[in-house]
């Protein structure tokens, strides 16, 4: 059974976590990515009661830079090739151990991490690979309410979520 009380830091990929997957591609070469705002809310909500929140993706949108800067989320890593090595450079660096980490993933990209921190977690629609591994399968899909289901677990395990913070 998952346990959520010990979580102080959320990793998130982004497509197909905080997005539902799908791209659109633009004639300029812009692929605009769609979030959904219950799940901003969770982030933002997050942010201000100190977790600490780090998106890491291999893509790289400037819109979905601006995006998660808007949520005042400050530890964005895009167009990472290699995940694991960021993930182990910023757990040292921060000293966070691995049972406080929670990292939700969705495809076999994010498969080393999620068998590297305390609570792996993913969204419904993952790949069967990462659903098999994880600890806590979210009952909605990447980009339609998974990141806010896991946000809301944690700062509800430790009395978070309702306390006024705005």
């Amino acid at each position: 059974m998952a346990d959520f009380s010990k979580i102080t830091t959320f990793i998130f990929d982004v497509d197909g976590v905080m997005t539902d997957g799908s791209v659109t591609a633009f004639a300029d070469g812009e692929f605009p990515r769609t979030f959904y705002i219950k799940d901003g809310y969770a982030l933002e909500k997050a942010v201000q009661a100190g977790y600490h929140i780090i998106i890491i993706s291999g893509g790289f949108e400037k819109g979905v830079e601006n995006r998660l800067k808007f949520l005042g989320i400050k530890d964005i890593f895009l167009g990472v090739k290699d995940k694991l090595a960021l993930f182990k450079e910023y757990k040292s660096q921060h000293q966070l151990s691995d049972d406080q980490i929670l990292y939700m993933g969705d495809d076999i990209p994010d498969y080393k991490m999620l068998k590297l921190v305390g609570l792996p977690t993913c969204p419904a629609d993952a790949a069967n690979d990462i659903r098999e591994i994880c600890q806590y399968i979210s009952p909605f899909p990447g980009g339609r309410g998974a990141v806010r289901d896991v946000i809301e677990k944690v700062m509800k395990s430790q009395g978070t979520w309702l306390k006024e913070q705005w």
